[in-house]
């Protein structure tokens, strides 16, 4: 059985207001594993302090991580609460 996968697409072509936005977390000198396991665990509704730690660890081996894709509303939201606790952020970024 196959499945049909479509790509998300925006509410209104053209204006990159509809669709999917991706909330990116950046590696830095800077900040614990603990502090990034523990905020994201605050401000990511569904991710709790494992999810974290596992997000963390990727963030940290990766370089960077996609930490919650949404509606851009909601993704300016969580990205300046993470912004605002610290995490070093990447621009908000279309899905």
């Amino acid at each position: 059985m196959s499945q049909t996968i479509e790509q998300t697409r925006a509410a209104d072509p053209g204006t990159g207001l509809g669709g999917a936005w991706n909330v990116i977390v950046r590696n830095d000198d800077h900040n614990t594993f603990d502090h990034v396991a523990t905020t994201l665990a605050r401000v990511i509704p569904g991710v709790n302090v494992d999810a974290g730690f596992r997000l963390a660890d990727r963030i940290h081996q990766a370089g960077l991580a996609v930490v919650w894709t949404g509606h851009k509303e909601l993704a300016e939201h969580y990205w300046e609460q993470l912004r605002d606790a610290g995490l070093t952020m990447a621009p908000l970024e279309q899905a």
